[in-house]
């Protein structure tokens, strides 16, 4: 038997290539998606752990201690009970102590936390050295500023206004270096509300106002327990921890939970993809092989007729015949595993662990069984059924009809399987079950119900072309009407095409969605993290360092405030936004080193005045203070620290508050008082800072937006500044009158709904510095840049001149125009900028391809390509079994006098006809079942979803999947016909 395997397959050896060729193209698909699902598990997992904000990566215990003046003995307590407890072992936990005080700032209380942390002065840069002595603190830029202090300078700090105070010495200003890393990921050392805090060595809290400190330990959490490798369970063992350490009344502070989530849903995705592209594989490559069986089966029904009439059993030619087929299966799936795993290194890299790898393997070869069993099955099912014919049937040379009932049921259940599946996709579960192939599956219906019109076109049409004189036409409609199987090859290069189309423009579509929300989300395309003191030093380096403004773009962030340079907006992103540029009539700049006030005042009780400066180079508040006011009219002049250099300082605002007490404190001014200033002079050659016709012009000045204002009358060329006696029973009355450089209400450009709250009140933002701040909409949009659906785009320089001194939280960006070069950026460091990250779209939309929907894309896209091939082949093969019947055929009809030209027209044309039908229906089939089936791309899998996706299945995708899938079929058309012409010319010079 094995002489008669091994003769069958050195006599056939087309055949057998054929079937090695279907079966190594789909054992190499089947086996590499293991390999490549976790591979892509890998580095999606990765991806995700390093885009992931800093907090997503610690876990943080906390702990309000009564240290009794011994804080390192309560933080090595907590550690301990930490390390029993906390079963994570990373190395060097990071532990701090952080003590929320007040101080005085301009008159008023802010809140200002002490801290300390292990190796601050590791993480930050200093304007000074390190504080390393009890009682020393280093302070942030912003709050130096804002406190008018530097190195040098005594802070005083209380717990409570009428707690005992804590007086420290200021040794350095700071700034943090990495402001979005792990080591500044703990919100307690943030400010939260107020003033950056101050740190200080540990010693300092041995004071007995800072017994009572909040302690941290914060532990980085290692990226392969957060991606879960060898099986590890992140979750489940943080909630154990947690359950433990509330015991001893430890707080775990755990926000891995999002990060988890992303992780668990790549890995779902991936797998469930994957396993999806090998499925489809798997049956097309089945169907294949049987086709390819059934087509080279005609060489053996004259071995099979002998074995019968020589009295062999059915088993005995079904051995025989079987034995043909495992030879080209083995050796398939055998070549099919390497390649496999080669496309799956090439497409997603190595496997990470030993575990994973030991189960890619076993998939592997899981799958590289699954095709040879199937491909067996197919074929003994094939063979089986020619096998049952009698001698005189596998004798006749003419082909059979095309089918039976039998032909007629399947196609009828299949059928209904594609209207289930579009049914389930088209329902609440569209993303199971048979939803996840109702693409293919209408594909597949179309493609029968064309197939068979095709058929009776093509019977039909032929016999009416031939009797009429019309040969080609004729001939080639006979050759497709009368080729047993050409309705199964017509479908399965139907589905090909179509999954090919679907796939490639679900590929393309899910580039395009990551590049459109990196652009979105980062906002250009190149942006870069900067640190700097605040706004006004922001955009004052961002101009210097790009005078001409098309460069570079200032910008600051804040959750629901994206405040930008709007003269450069459309130059740097190209968006166009109505959103006018901060203008208005600015008042004289202070630059001398010293100004007089012309003032009156009227009140009982002591008041003091004090204006509020701004440097316009440095963004540092200046203020000047006019003492303790006398009734009457007087005369009051006061030194100006800081504004002599240009470009000076701008007015900012009036305050009158009660004179300071012994600790540097002041509060509102007594009912009753009132200060008219009827002018304002400076040392230098322009003196007149605010002259009659500023001062009185309301247009030039405001009250305070929260709580009970003072009153203001701008009249007769004089500012009254008052507190009314109807103020005496509110707990907070304001101090401040503001100079207007800017008009109110600020415009803004509005994204998503408007807030409710504006629906019962005037719109209002309170990220500019705390106090209300009146908008007024210009315009809306349903999506702004970083933002996404809800919040407001607001111009810099208007912000700048509202927030003043408030330094309010925020983002500092400069964000970059595409043609903007290494120039730029050296040139904004010269200019003064910390450089702190940096950022591309087309870095984001690379770490995004790693994610689950882009990997998933590429797999399929590898496996519909497969698919492409096995269609071709299989048209290769029915091309090829038919060649020297139809060389005969031609022959004869050229002896009757058929014209060459015509023969070989006819040879081409019966291909030629077939692959354009299933081209043309394929693609139709795909522009069919996209809307049919509602496909749409898959979400990212950390839940963005502030654009919508783009259409899966575009015209220039569908265009271009057809112009590949016609030159990979064309071509397999044109090499397996080309033998058959040369045959019919071979002839012709041999005549």
């Amino acid at each position: 038997m094995f002489a008669l395997i091994w003769g069958a397959v050195r006599t056939r050896t087309a055949q057998v290539l054929t079937v090695l060729a279907l079966t190594t193209i789909a054992t190499a698909v089947a086996a590499a998606g293991p390999w490549f699902g976790y591979a892509s598990i890998t580095r999606a997992s990765a991806a995700n752990v390093a885009d992931a904000p800093a907090e997503q990566r610690i876990v943080s215990v906390r702990q309000i201690a009564d240290t009794r003046g011994d804080p390192q003995a309560a933080l090595d307590q907590l550690a301990s009970a930490v390390r029993g407890r906390l079963p994570l072992a990373p190395p060097d936990p990071i532990t701090g102590a952080v003590l929320p005080l007040t101080v005085n700032l301009g008159g008023e209380t802010a809140t200002m936390a002490i801290a300390t942390r292990d190796d601050f002065c590791g993480h930050v840069r200093l304007a000074g050295r390190c504080p390393d002595q009890p009682s020393q603190v280093a302070v942030s830029d912003a709050s130096a500023q804002q406190l008018g202090l530097d190195a040098g300078d005594t802070l005083v700090m209380r717990a409570t206004p009428s707690s005992e105070p804590i007086t420290v010495e200021i040794v350095a200003r700071y700034t943090l270096t990495d402001p979005s890393g792990v080591y500044w990921s703990n919100p307690l050392f943030e400010a939260e509300s107020g003033l950056e805090p101050a740190f200080t060595p540990l010693a300092t809290f041995q004071a007995r106002q800072l017994w009572e400190p909040t302690l941290s330990y914060d532990l980085q959490v290692p990226d392969t327990l957060i991606r879960g490798d060898g099986g590890y369970r992140l979750g489940a063992v943080l909630r154990d921890a947690d359950a433990r350490l509330a015991v001893d009344d430890l707080r775990l502070v755990n926000l891995t939970g999002p990060l988890l989530d992303t992780i668990a849903r790549n890995r779902a995705e991936i797998r469930l993809g994957v396993a999806v592209a090998m499925a489809q594989i798997l049956v097309l490559a089945w169907f294949a092989i049987g086709l390819a069986g059934r087509y080279t089966g005609r060489d053996r029904r004259g071995d099979a007729a002998l074995l019968k009439l020589r009295g062999s059993t059915r088993g005995g030619m079904l051995r025989l015949a079987w034995g043909q087929h495992l030879v080209p299966l083995s050796a398939g799936a055998v070549l099919g595993l390497p390649l496999g795993w080669l496309l799956a290194r090439l497409l997603a890299g190595p496997v990470g662990t030993a575990a994973d790898r030991e189960a890619a393997l076993l998939l592997s070869l899981a799958a590289a069984g699954a095709v040879l069993a199937g491909g067996l099955l197919v074929l003994a099912a094939v063979e089986g059924l020619v096998l049952r014919l009698p001698v005189v049937a596998l004798l006749r040379q003419t082909g059979a009809g095309r089918g039976d009932w039998r032909a007629g049921l399947a196609d009828l259940l299949l059928l209904a399987v594609a209207v289930a599946a579009v049914y389930q996709a088209r329902s609440s579960a569209p993303d199971s079950g048979l939803a996840l192939v109702a693409p293919a599956l209408v594909a597949l219906a179309v493609a029968m119900l064309l197939a068979l019109l095709l058929d009776r076109v093509a019977d039909r049409g032929g016999g009416a072309a031939v009797r009429t004189g019309r040969l080609r036409l004729g001939l080639t409609a006979v050759q497709v009407s009368r080729q047993p199987g050409s309705d199964r090859v017509f479908a399965l290069l139907v589905v090909a095409v179509a999954l090919f189309a679907t796939t490639l423009g679900a590929w393309r579509a899910d580039g395009t969605a990551r590049e459109e929300r990196s652009e979105s989300s980062l906002g250009a395309a190149r942006v870069l993290g900067v640190e700097t003191a605040n706004r006004t030093s922001l955009q004052r380096a961002v101009r210097q360092a790009d005078p001409g403004g098309t460069k570079a773009m200032a910008a600051v962030v804040d959750p629901t405030l994206l405040a930008v340079d709007t003269s450069r907006l459309a130059a740097v992103t190209g968006l166009r936004l109505p959103i006018p540029a901060a203008t208005a009539d600015p008042l004289p700049r202070v630059t001398g080193g010293r100004v007089t006030a012309r003032l009156r005042y009227d009140g009982v009780a002591p008041s003091a005045l004090a204006l509020v400066l701004q440097n316009d180079a440095t963004g540092a508040p200046v203020t000047v203070s006019f003492g303790t006011l006398a009734r009457g009219e007087q005369t009051r002049s006061a030194p100006v620290p800081g504004c002599t250099a240009e470009p000076g300082c701008r007015v900012v605002r009036w305050q009158l508050t009660t004179p300071p007490d012994a600790n540097g404190r002041s509060s509102p001014a007594a009912p009753g008082s009132a200060v008219t200033v009827r002018g304002l002079t400076q040392t230098g050659p322009d003196a007149v800072v605010l002259d009659a016709a500023r001062l009185g012009d309301i247009a030039h000045w405001r009250p305070g937006t929260a709580g009970a204002a003072l009153d203001i009358a701008a009249r007769d060329g004089a500012l009254r500044l008052a507190v009314d006696d109807n103020n005496a029973e509110l707990p907070s009355v304001g101090v401040q009158v503001y100079a207007v450089d800017t008009p109110l209400p600020l415009p803004v450009v509005l994204a998503g709904p408007t807030p409710q709250q504006w629906q019962l009140a005037e719109p209002s933002i309170t990220t500019l510095g705390g106090s209300p701040v009146p908008v007024r909409v210009v315009g809306t949009v349903p999506v702004l840049p970083v933002l996404g659906r809800a919040g407001v785009l607001a111009d810099l320089e208007a912000t700048r001149l509202i927030a003043a001194d408030a330094n309010p939280a925020g983002r500092f960006q400069v964000w970059l125009a595409p043609g903007a070069g290494e120039g730029t950026v050296d040139a904004l460091r010269r200019a003064g900028l910390v450089i702190s990250s940096d950022d591309s779209a087309g870095r984001r939309a690379d770490r995004l391809g790693e994610q689950a929907p882009a990997a998933v894309a590429r797999f399929a896209l590898l496996a519909v390509g497969a698919a492409l091939l096995l269609a071709a082949a299989t048209v290769a093969v029915a091309g090829a079994v038919d060649r020297r019947t139809r060389l005969d055929q031609l022959r004869a009809l050229r002896v009757q006098g058929l014209a060459d030209r015509v023969a070989v027209v006819t040879a081409y044309a019966g291909p030629a006809v077939l692959i354009g039908a299933g081209l043309v229906t394929g693609l139709i089939a795909a522009a069919v079942a996209v809307p049919l089936a509602r496909a749409a791309l898959p979400g990212f899998t950390d839940g963005w979803d502030v654009l919508p996706p783009p259409y899966p299945l575009g015209v220039a995708s569908l265009a271009l999947a057809g112009l590949l899938a016609l030159a990979v079929l064309g071509l397999t058309a044109w090499l397996s016909v080309l033998p058959l012409v040369r045959g019919l010319r071979f002839r012709e010079l041999g005549r």
